[in-house]
């Protein structure tokens, strides 16, 4: 539509150009010198046809211009109602995309809550089941109670019998196992005393030899600390450290205590990798696993 008005328009404003151009040469034509009288009626005569000529063509530039502007004006509504028609279609378009849309979130929804009811239906049958399985589980050990104290009734009755039977004999025999119960009481007693001084004693031994090479241990760990008492001082942390036989580290565990003294001092363990342990077994059992804090030293 844009490039048949601009040509409308050239071709108007052509005309009015021509038609200037010829009105301008009759304005110069009007105050000639005065020539032969022949020579002046034809051009009388033919300045009458160029205007007649003139303005015919000047009507006809005015038709065809009015005629233009009533095409341009036709053109106007019609691109008017095209926008409006297409204005109508894409909002009907997108109120097929709205209700689509609605549609699809509809279906989504339905699907989400088929989906839910499903798996509430399926943990209702495994809650059902499971409650079935434990019901069962429950009537088996209510059975096997029930047999089992059966049996354990018999097994009473025997023994109250074979308890009655044997009373006259315990009676009898009562007075010797006493006697005998408190010689045997003496005895004991006396060893009993005996091994718990030897206990105490060897006890107090493991624990010193556990305590020494406890400190061993530290040392162990201090020689091979790297330390920094910017960070370090005033700090600590505990450590649970496991060990063979041999005296190698197989596992630290860190406990509570400063981050970079936890994370120093376990380097230093495993830099160390043996650390000094009793060949005595049973002071190595107290110390498999040692638990210690570790404090660096400056």
């Amino acid at each position: 539509m844009s490039r048949k008005f601009a040509i409308a328009l050239s071709l108007s404003f052509l005309l009015h150009v021509v038609l200037a151009a010829v009105l301008l040469m009759g304005d110069f034509d009007s105050h000639p010198k005065t020539p032969p009288k022949a020579v002046q009626i034809q051009t009388i005569q033919a300045t009458l046809v160029d205007r007649s000529k003139v303005e015919a063509q000047v009507n006809k530039i005015k038709k065809k211009k009015i005629d233009d502007a009533k095409r341009l004006k036709e053109m106007e509504q019609q691109v008017a109602a095209a926008k409006n028609k297409r204005a109508k279609e894409e909002k009907r378009i997108k109120a097929l995309e709205r209700q689509r849309k609605k549609k699809e979130l509809e279906k989504k929804a339905a699907d989400s809550a088929a989906k839910q009811a499903l798996t509430k239906a399926n943990a209702a049958e495994k809650i059902r089941k499971k409650k079935e399985e434990e019901q069962k589980v429950a009537e088996k050990a209510a059975a096997d109670a029930k047999a089992k104290r059966l049996k354990e009734e018999i097994a009473a009755k025997k023994a109250e019998d074979l308890r009655k039977k044997k009373a006259a004999d315990r009676k009898r025999k009562e007075q010797e196992a006493k006697e005998r119960a408190q010689q045997q009481k003496m005895i004991e007693q006396q060893m009993a005393e005996e091994m718990a001084v030897r206990q105490q004693a060897r006890h107090q031994q493991t624990m010193t030899e556990v305590g020494r090479f406890t400190a061993l241990i530290r040392q162990t760990i201090q020689g091979n600390l790297m330390t920094d008492r910017s960070t370090m001082e005033g700090k600590s942390c505990k450590l649970t450290i496991s060990l063979a036989p041999s005296g190698f580290v197989t596992n630290v565990v860190i406990g509570k205590g400063d981050k970079v003294v936890c994370s120093a001092s376990k380097t230093a363990i495993y830099k160390a990798g043996t650390l000094p342990v009793s060949k005595d077994p049973e002071v190595f059992n107290k110390m498999r696993t040692i638990s210690l804090t570790v404090v660096p030293e400056f």
